[in-house]
């Protein structure tokens, strides 16, 4: 093992609140790419400057672009590197803390114009480096050591990611992983950044008196860095490279230092001739389809598992692709949502129409089961016997009806999965107020959904809690989610106890309450699926002869308006004599 650490001497940085500061009395050189911009910190050849110019921070046209990556001195300091190593543990070799290389070629950083920089050590080591970027999100660096010295030289080439401190934006969701990521001899590795702290505790130190990794693996081709909620910066040392890829933190003075490093196994350099090495380093914004074309283009195993595709992956990757292909097609990821959503309605169709049918023959015999409550009301065993044959008799299964909940739920939970971590829906617009399908409705019941011409988050004492991102802070999309699920309701055998009635009733309500924070996009698909799923459930339960809620609102409206007795198969709803023929 190289006696040498690439963590850098110093335990503590400077602490600058602005980047420019940080940078402004730096050598560096300039990137100017399609989708990346910034600048590589000459002394120690440090991508430490790096902005994402096809995301935004915010929403609004003004907003700056993304940053990704931040000097070690600014704010939340971040940045990726290379350097050498020897057994020996030489400090004159490459490294990312000072090492002073000059520019051989190139001025500035683009996907037709390569940079090389060039380091040359007293005793005869010559390094040259060169760095390309595509059009895309990937930097390839190709490593050239020529041994002048007249001495075999053995040297270990290495690649490191440093993050100081928990990112300020951290979302920190259960069902959202952020924290070291990659694949190691063909296995995929998350640690949320709670989890490494606690993990270098029990690892403690090594000999040296430095961090001891507390992940340290062996593998042949693979990568390793840190993935935010759409941002990613990961290490990939090459198919066919072995090497040592290891996860570490360091305490320090002005807080924790993230550290993910591989190391390749030796390279022995004969005096008199040269070798070249080639990495990649990915920095960028974690699309599907680039992230799939690097893996297939070079070689990078699972790079496309930097999304957080969960345990329902089975689900969330065909649903993702589902809603990109109808997107694209469309030009709008919220049709694609109601595309998606009719697309499953036609897939689960035939279970949920033979739930919904034992639901209306449930509807309709609610009469003869509140009979039989009351019949035997002073014995509950022979009151379920009852109900049991009087189910057997009929050929009604009571839980059926739960069927098409229950479908919803891993349908639901993996669109939200999808909307959440996929960045083709960060931005992405619908219809309307809707301009992120990724966030919240922005309207608010309280100020009549902008019509009323303040803002109720400057309201005193209730602001906090209705204005905004508050508690009670309700938009058009949920309470319209809430009105279909009350229809919904309508439709459904009331449970038999008074409090459990109460109890359902109030269940939109909560509903409407729990979604409002939700991103737009699934309270779209809750809305849009409860509409389809009541009219589907309509539809049977007036062709079954059973008379609805719904359908005695409406042929009482059909009345007034038109006079009649509303009896005829031809009023809306019809009644339940009519046979429900008029559906």
């Amino acid at each position: 093992d190289p006696a040498a650490d690439p963590i850098e001497a110093s335990s503590a940085r400077a602490d600058t609140r602005d980047a420019a500061v940080a940078m402004s009395a730096d050598r560096r050189l300039r990137i100017d790419a399609p989708a990346v911009s910034g600048s590589i910190l000459l002394d120690g050849a440090r991508f430490d400057d790096l902005q994402l110019l096809r995301y935004r921070e915010e929403l609004a046209e003004d907003s700056p672009p993304v940053t990704l990556f931040n000097p070690q001195n600014g704010p939340a300091g971040y940045y990726a590197a290379h350097g050498w190593n020897s057994v020996s543990g030489r400090s004159d070799l490459p490294s990312p803390n000072n090492t002073p290389w000059r520019v051989i070629e190139g001025e500035v950083l683009t996907p037709e114009t390569p940079v090389t920089l060039g380091y040359e050590t007293e005793d005869g080591l010559l390094f040259r480096r060169t760095i390309a970027v595509d059009g895309d999100y990937l930097f390839t660096i190709t490593d050239r050591v020529t041994n002048d010295t007249g001495d075999a030289q053995t040297l270990f080439p290495y690649g490191v990611i440093r993050r100081y401190g928990v990112p300020e934006d951290l979302t920190n969701f259960m069902i959202l992983h952020e924290g070291a990521v990659g694949v190691l001899n063909g296995d995929s590795f998350q640690r949320k950044y709670r989890r490494m702290r606690r993990q270098q505790e029990r690892a403690g130190v090594n000999a040296n008196g430095r961090p001891a990794p507390f992940l340290s693996e062996n593998s042949e081709g693979g990568w390793l860095g840190y993935t935010d909620k759409y941002w990613l910066a990961a290490l990939a040392p090459g198919a066919d490279a072995e090497f040592t890829g290891e996860m570490l933190v360091r305490e320090r003075a002005d807080g924790p230092m993230f550290q993910a490093q591989y190391q390749m196994t030796r390279i022995d350099v004969p005096a008199g001739e040269s070798v070249e090495v080639t990495t990649r380093l990915f920095a960028g914004a974690k699309r599907v389809d680039v992230l799939r074309r690097y893996q297939e283009e070079f070689d990078i195993p699972g790079l496309d598992m930097a999304v957080d595709w969960g345990n329902f992956w089975f689900f969330t990757r065909p649903f993702f692709y589902t809603l990109d292909y109808f997107g694209r097609l469309t030009g709008n990821f919220g049709i694609a949502i109601l595309i998606l959503t009719v697309l499953v309605k036609i897939l689960f169709f035939p279970l949920a129409n033979s739930a919904f049918k034992s639901m209306a023959r449930m509807k309709a015999l609610q009469p003869k089961v509140q009979e039989l409550r009351e019949r035997f009301k002073a014995d509950p065993k022979r009151q379920q016997q009852e109900m049991m044959q009087l189910y057997q008799r009929e050929k009604v299964n009571p839980v059926a009806g739960c069927l098409p909940i229950l479908l919803q739920i891993p349908v639901f939970y993996a669109l939200y999965k999808t909307l959440f971590v996929t960045i083709e829906m960060r931005h992405a617009p619908f219809f309307g107020w809707i301009q992120d399908l990724s966030a919240r409705d922005p309207t608010n019941m309280w100020n009549l959904f902008g019509l009323l011409p303040y803002d109720p988050a400057s309201l005193p004492l209730l602001g906090a809690i209705i204005g905004g991102t508050g508690a009670l802070a309700l938009g058009a999309w949920p309470l319209m989610m809430g009105a279909t699920m009350a229809a919904m309701q309508t439709l459904n055998p009331p449970p038999p106890d008074k409090f459990q009635q109460r109890l359902f009733a109030m269940m939109p309500l909560v509903f409407m309450f729990i979604l409002a924070p939700f991103a737009a996009g699934l309270v779209i698909y809750w809305t849009w699926n409860n509409t389809l799923t009541f009219t589907q459930q309509y539809i049977i339960m007036r062709r079954q002869g059973v008379d609805t809620p719904i359908g005695s609102f409406l042929r009482k409206r059909w009345d007034a308006v038109f006079g009649g007795s509303g009896a005829s198969g031809g009023t809306p709803g019809g009644s339940a004599g009519s046979g429900g023929g008029d559906t």
